[in-house]
């Protein structure tokens, strides 16, 4: 049976905080005994300086204190992780409870404005889908995640990732170990710099400069030591600095070349190697997390500890560098030489298997965003993808970003014998957000995600919409010219395959109502006739005689309105037919406008 999210996240927040009480009262404690630890350690040292008390016995007290500062610091890190942890099942609860806004990625990055769809569904941004949906740890993820919902998949890689997703939905541990990981995040971490750096040819020093480093190494090294013990004269010295100078600047352009190029690729390794860390532990079912799974199997050393390996080589070459302690004794090694040695090696002998990491790592992450979306909407199930089309059969649809509670669903069919759903309506009526709410469940059924109807079957489609549209006073556009120059870009996409879904709010607004309504009959007869399906909204009731000009492939439908005690109600239920009435002038009324 599967857990009820809220009851179980809970359930998780409540064992938490108590872990939490626990840790803290622990905390307590140690910090109490490390204090007499201390006291007697001083209380030991002053008796023997004062008595005949042995020295040996400070011993103890500085055995007993360090054991404890090891055990204080190992429970102070499980609080802290305790805490990430309560933090986490915190802002599980918030998106169950639809108090999500405002939290996590928003995606604002992979904005496109000429996106065929993704500006007016509320994609990216603040309160998107995106910030719904991704829960993500590294750039990998988020990208991938931005990709699936801005580019539908096919029949095949949908089942795919519906069955994935399906394995993961219950999978809460799993979840919640990715969201705690310690590693920092923030914007400027892109892994992908990595793959960018792998892909460039290894340079690593020549072997004679190697040796030479090493003979220089010794040199210095023997010169101190006959410096200090023998004294030599410190010529000497200053001769094998030279000779290890000479040699670490011949150099100096690969370098730098590499530490400029390394120190971009190095942001973000460590939650990378963590994220890859915890998909070598599992163990999968569904055929696409088990090709993932064994996308980063290795033969010797695991995919994480590369990684850390060349996280740590990169720092030990800039420490060797910057670090006014860790350089003189870094110059003296010849250190510079053989970490960019080591570096350019990995480079060489691993870089071949980066591009199939970073593909895995942002995969599984985007899966598990999914699959936790799937686990707080257990309402929600898969849409069923079928063949043929264009299809969209929707059952008690509903808008994924607006709250179960505010939710009015709706039925709507759009094939090929009903292509074009014209609704009619009043100003707040509904229009737009029924597009949205088609757009969005089609989104999220091209993408592989529970989708939010009762039921839903829609064959694979070209998402194409034309609802926000704006002037442009710095581009010198026009409403109208911006409104033909969205129409344009739909329309081009109504000769390819898949076939096209059009949602078009408020249709060719900008213009007079005579120019309106032929542009509008002529732009949708012909997308009719194109083999596309889709929904046009208007206020405009002369719009509404374009379906008798399509005869059975269109139909007329309305939102209504209801003035109660002087107040405007909607229901926001889809009827048959045009609507009968208008509320323009009673809001203009209410108001305060004489009209």
């Amino acid at each position: 049976m599967n857990p009820e999210p809220h009851q179980e996240y809970h359930r998780r927040l409540a064992s938490c905080r108590e872990v939490i009480s626990q840790r803290q009262k622990r905390d307590r404690q140690l910090a109490s005994l490390r204090g007499i630890a201390f006291a007697l350690f001083v209380a030991f040292l002053l008796c023997s300086f004062f008595t005949n008390f042995s020295v040996w016995f400070l011993f103890v007290p500085a055995v007993l204190f360090t054991s404890l500062v090891i055990w204080h610091r190992e429970i102070v890190g499980k609080m802290e992780t305790a805490k990430n942890v309560e933090q986490y099942y915190e802002r599980c609860i918030r998106r169950v409870e639809d108090n999500w806004h405002g939290t996590g990625a928003t995606g604002e990055r992979y904005r496109q404005p000429n996106h065929p769809y993704t500006q007016d569904l509320d994609i990216f941004g603040d309160g998107s889908l995106f910030q719904l949906i991704s829960t993500a740890r590294t750039r990998l993820g988020e990208d991938i995640v931005a990709e699936w919902l801005s580019q539908p998949a096919d029949k095949d890689e949908l089942a795919n990732r519906q069955a994935a997703v399906e394995e993961l939905r219950n999978n809460l541990d799993l979840r919640e170990e990715l969201a705690v990981l310690d590693a920092q995040i923030h914007d400027n971490l892109d892994q992908k710099k990595l793959l960018a750096w792998s892909l460039e040819t290894s340079q690593p020093p020549s072997a004679i400069v190697r040796i030479l480093a090493v003979v220089g190494s010794l040199a210095c090294l023997v010169m101190f030591f006959g410096w200090l013990v023998f004294n030599w004269r410190i010529s000497f010295l200053m001769l094998a600095v030279v000779f290890q100078g000479s040699v670490i600047f011949s150099v100096r352009k690969e370098l730098m070349k590499t530490l400029k190029t390394i120190d971009t690729a190095d942001f973000g390794l460590k939650i990378l190697s963590q994220v890859l860390a915890v998909l070598e532990r599992q163990s999968f079912t569904s055929l696409h997390l088990q090709a993932i799974r064994e996308s980063v199997e290795t033969d010797k050393l695991p995919p994480s500890k590369h990684i850390v390996r060349l996280h740590n080589l990169v720092q030990y070459l800039n420490n060797s560098l910057q670090n006014q302690f860790f350089a003189p004794l870094a110059f003296v090694l010849g250190m510079h030489i053989h970490l960019l040695n080591a570096i350019e090696k990995w480079k060489e002998q691993i870089g071949l298997h980066i591009t199939e990491w970073l593909d895995a790592v942002g995969e599984f992450e985007a899966l598990c965003s999914f699959s936790g979306y799937a686990f707080e909407h257990p309402q929600n199930l898969f849409a069923k993808i079928v063949e043929g089309g264009p299809l969209f059969e929707g059952e008690s649809l509903g808008h994924p970003l607006i709250p179960e509670d505010q939710c009015i669903r709706n039925d709507i069919t759009l094939d090929c014998e009903n292509q074009l759903l014209l609704i009619s309506g009043s100003n707040m009526s509904g229009k737009s957000t029924l597009l949205r709410t088609v757009g969005c469940n089609v989104v999220l059924a091209l993408a592989g995600i529970p989708v939010c109807a009762k039921n839903l079957q829609v064959s694979e489609v070209t998402l194409g919409t034309a609802m926000r549209i704006n002037d442009s006073l710095l581009e010198g556009k026009s409403l109208f010219y911006a409104v033909v120059s969205r129409m344009q870009l739909i329309v081009e996409l109504s000769g390819k395959q898949p076939p096209l879904l059009f949602l078009f709010d408020e249709i060719l607004q900008g213009t007079n109502s005579h120019d309106r309504r032929i542009g509008s009959q002529g732009i949708i007869k012909n997308l009719v006739e194109c083999g596309t399906v889709g929904m046009v909204t208007t206020h405009d009731l002369a719009l509404t005689e374009i379906v008798d000009s399509l005869g059975e492939r269109a139909t007329n439908a309305h939102f209504e309105d209801h003035l109660e005690d002087g107040k405007m109600t909607f229901d926001y239920k889809l009827r048959p037919g045009v609507v009968q009435k208008s509320n323009a002038l009673e809001l203009m009324r209410m108001m305060g406008l004489k009209v």
